[in-house]
């Protein structure tokens, strides 16, 4: 896996990480299956999870809550992660002098 930065370093093991979100160790394994979370290994396998693995479990937990279903929670993971990605390029461009700059509308007649 790519370097995670300190908030995706894998510090905690899987029994940790079920008791600090308050579920099963089998849901977690579940979510990893489904593609919902990706945890670090250790040269042996061990599952490693980091505090941004944590972040994932409870939004994952929130979206279970709001009654989705876990194709739901994927979709809506996924499109969260799209969300940010794209206001970090909006960021990135207005930072640059590119694009619509905050309180203007780029469709607006002059």
């Amino acid at each position: 896996m790519a370097n995670r930065g300190s908030a995706g370093r894998g510090l905690y093991a899987i029994s940790v990480v079920a008791e600090l979100v308050g579920t099963g160790q089998q849901n977690i394994r579940l979510y990893e299956r489904r593609g919902l979370l990706t945890p670090e290994r250790t040269d042996g396998g061990t599952r490693q999870y980091s505090d941004a693995d944590l972040a994932v479990l409870r939004r994952i937990a929130e979206l279970l809550d709001d009654g989705l279903n876990l194709a739901g929670v994927a979709k809506v993971l996924e499109l969260e992660l799209d969300n940010a990605r794209l206001r970090l390029q909006l960021q990135r461009a207005r930072s640059r002098g590119a694009g619509p700059q905050p309180g203007t509308d780029p469709d607006a007649e002059t």
